[in-house]
């Protein structure tokens, strides 16, 4: 059996500019990080998500550098809250974090380190969306009992890596997600979780969905990072 790496872990909060609103969120960096990933919270959620959070924490023991962000300001948050308005705007928040993309860029502890990202429920549209603008860019992404479908269009574009991830009792999800995953064509894969729900709150579900995106993240994000940068046009 391995012995579990102890890692020291820098956690910060730290504050976005995308476009013209500034985004709170909670970045944390291992050391020896081999990449980071973005978590896109889903409907009427937050980057404070319990789930999300122990997601995170088992990504940080893997070696992986997380940010935890909130696509909307508390304003949205609170007009969301009453109307739904925001978590249904894909391409704004695929737009927030494609901008996200680009200020982890310019931050001297994550310019080097390639991103994936990890959507759900809307926040899984939102992923991929952003994922098809930037291509190069993101090195892997994952969706938890997301919502795929609602990329649309841009599902084809996709090039990163992509885990669809759905709970066995989720039916509804599942199907969208099989829709999905027929129009993706890059490397993918579904994942359907045994007696889980939409919210993985059934005892070892959500640990189940740690571990599937710990590997894929670990598995794609190094080797996104070591490819070398496509040729420019002649």
């Amino acid at each position: 059996m391995m012995t579990p790496v102890l890692r020291t872990v820098v956690a910060r909060p730290v504050q976005v500019r995308a476009g013209r609103v500034i985004l709170e969120g909670d970045l944390a960096l291992p050391d020896e990080a081999v990449g980071i990933v973005v978590f896109a919270h889903g409907s009427g959620s937050s980057r404070h998500s319990p789930r999300n959070r122990a997601v995170a924490r088992e990504l940080q023991e893997a070696g992986l550098a997380t940010l935890l962000l909130d696509l909307l300001t508390t304003t949205e948050e609170a007009i969301d809250a009453q109307t739904g308005y925001f978590r249904f705007d894909i391409a704004l928040l695929a737009k927030r974090l494609v901008e996200t993309t680009r200020w982890l860029k310019l931050q001297p502890a994550t310019r080097n380190l390639h991103v994936g990202y990890f959507g759900a429920s809307t926040g899984g549209g939102a992923a991929l969306m952003a994922a098809a603008e930037g291509p190069e860019a993101i090195g892997a992404v994952v969706s938890r009992g997301g919502r795929p479908d609602l990329a649309g269009s841009a599902l084809r574009l996709v090039r990163a890596p992509t885990l669809l991830i759905v709970g066995g009792r989720d039916q509804p999800v599942i199907e969208l997600n099989q829709q999905a995953l027929a129009a993706l064509r890059c490397e993918k894969e579904l994942v359907i979780v045994p007696g889980a729900t939409h919210l993985f709150e059934e005892p070892g579900t959500l640990e189940e969905v740690a571990r599937l995106a710990s590997e894929w993240f670990v598995r794609h994000l190094p080797i996104a990072a070591a490819a070398p940068a496509p040729a420019a046009d002649a």
